[in-house]
Formats: C-alpha cells, structure tokens, sequence
C-alpha cells in the first residue's frame, strides 16, 4: 500500500506508507507540509481526499481508504 486514508471525526488523515507515496505526494504539496505529511498529521475534507485518491489511483498508486468506525455497545 502507497497511501492510507482513514476517516477520521476531525477528518480524513492522510499516511503515506511507501517511498512512492510519499514522494508523490511531495510532488503535490508545498515544502512546508513534507514534515507534517512524514508524521501522518494531516487531515483532510471528506472531497480533497477523494480527488487525492483519484489523482494518486490515476498515477498508479495504491491507495486504502479505510471509513469510519463506530461501535456501539447495550447496557
């Protein structure tokens, strides 16, 4: 897997997990946010990940987008 998206409450956290899919998203993000995309802090909106992961299908990588999970449990 090159880049995981998981969906988050605060948003969809973006974590590159190849040298692929980190240096393809260097290519699509300012030198500013390289540490924070290292670190996997960053989150996006429910549409920018979903044209990220087009772009990144598009480009030949392999993406996982896991959605969120709730569990509930009876008292």
């Amino acid at each position: 897997m090159d880049i995981w998206l998981i969906d988050t409450e605060e948003g969809t956290q973006l974590r590159p997990e190849s040298v692929h899919g980190m240096l393809w998203l260097q290519t699509h993000f300012e030198d500013e946010h390289w540490e924070a995309l290292s670190s996997k802090k960053v989150r996006l909106t429910t549409e920018d990940a979903k044209a990220l992961s087009s772009d990144a299908e598009e480009a030949g990588l392999r993406i996982n987008h896991v959605p969120s999970l709730s569990i509930t449990r009876k008292f």
